[in-house]
């Protein structure tokens, strides 16, 4: 028990640690941005003094370490900040584009886990017959396909030739949930790579442990291939899947940008891609935080989880 204590207590300090890193790595790519902010905002052709003037209502005439220090200070307390173009509050932006990206997010793991287990768990039990080939090509071939590609050849088809689906989610606004065909095509894109990789790690996962001498066993013993195989192989096959389902979580809750501009989906990319056009840096600097703080939390869940699973394996993400 100690042990497991201590493992926890190292892993949620490099939680904290790797968190102070995304704040301190934001600030300086955000200060490395080309152009001025002051004279973006000040318009077309301005003089030197309105320059000034913006810069210093801005705050961009204190040193870097002083702007550092209040912002950090301001993220402890739970104030993103201001926007330089709109004056609204950061956290504003990020309740805005949270929900489409969230729901999104959320329909598309509902379905990858049990489309992924489950095509995995499928191809492991028929391994080497036609049934596993087939499932490992088409994952292999569908992967290979960028997001891009796939959601304009989606568009293509199902949108414009047969009219079964619309396009985009203009004129539909964030409450996409009321019109479920907005999500058909823009989830359709999130789930083909995912449950592709997802698979494929635990077919393969499945393998190795069905062959582990603990499987063989159980079997001298009698026990029955099911709870073999759903009992002990896949808990041991789902620990590095877990990994890479942290991973995809992070990936669908970070924007998505490609699939929600192709898809004018209203969510976090969005918002995020809107900002780096405007140059609101306050704007950029929380959704990266926000970004950043997913990624440790989600991968620091799927250690924790793979601990669990697979405590032998002693893995950390």
């Amino acid at each position: 028990m100690n042990g497991l204590r201590s493992w926890i207590a190292g892993r949620l300090l490099l939680g904290v640690v790797q968190t102070a890193a995304v704040v301190l790595l934001v600030f300086a790519l955000t200060e490395a941005l080309p152009g001025d902010a002051a004279v973006a905002f000040a318009g077309d052709q301005p003089d030197p003094q309105r320059i000034a003037a913006v810069r210093e209502a801005m705050g961009l005439d204190r040193p870097a370490h002083e702007r550092l220090a209040d912002w950090v200070l301001g993220l402890l307390q739970g104030d993103f900040g201001t926007s330089l173009t709109s004056g609204r509050p950061v956290s504003g932006f990020l309740t805005d584009g949270f929900g489409p990206t969230l729901l999104l997010a959320t329909v598309s793991v509902l379905l990858l886990v049990p489309i992924g287990v489950g095509l995995g768990v499928l191809a492991a039990r028929h391994e080497g017959r036609f049934t596993d080939r087939l499932i490992s090509s088409a994952t292999l071939g569908v992967y290979a396909v960028p997001e891009f590609a796939l959601g304009v050849l989606l568009v293509s088809v199902f949108a414009l030739r047969l009219g079964w689906l619309p396009p985009t989610a203009v004129g539909y606004g964030t409450d996409l949930l009321a019109q479920p065909a907005v999500l058909v095509l823009p989830v359709l894109v999130l789930l083909a790579r995912p449950v592709c990789s997802l698979a494929r790690l635990v077919r393969a996962g499945m393998i190795e442990a069905l062959r582990a001498p603990y499987t063989a066993h159980a079997e001298r013993y009698g026990i029955s291939g099911a709870r073999i195989r759903y009992a002990h192989a896949l808990p041991n096959a789902l620990a590095p899947a877990t990994q890479q389902l942290a991973r995809t979580i992070d990936w669908l809750l970070c924007g998505v940008i490609v699939v929600e501009a192709l898809y004018v989906i209203p969510g976090l990319g969005t918002v995020l891609m809107n900002a780096v056009a405007d140059r609101d840096i306050p704007v950029v600097q929380g959704l990266a935080v926000v970004f950043g703080l997913a990624t440790v939390v989600l991968n620091l869940g799927a250690d924790l989880v793979t601990h669990r699973l697979a405590p032998r394996s002693g893995v950390a993400a």
